[in-house]
């Protein structure tokens, strides 16, 4: 999903993906939900997502 994505706004749908820009220490980050305890976070650049990472957020 990540990889084909054309732009972040591309992203928002299906809107059960919950795109979500971090703030704090994860500020310019944003995040994809897997479910209620895991996260897709990753940066967005101009060629696309970078540094992406799978979070236990509980």
């Amino acid at each position: 999903m990540l990889d084909d994505a054309a732009t972040l706004e591309s992203l928002r749908s299906p809107p059960g993906n919950r795109l979500e820009m971090l703030r704090g220490d994860r500020n310019g980050r944003f995040s994809i939900r897997v479910n209620a305890q895991w996260r897709i976070c990753f940066i967005w650049t101009h060629d696309g997502p970078a540094a992406v990472e799978m979070l236990d957020y509980h």
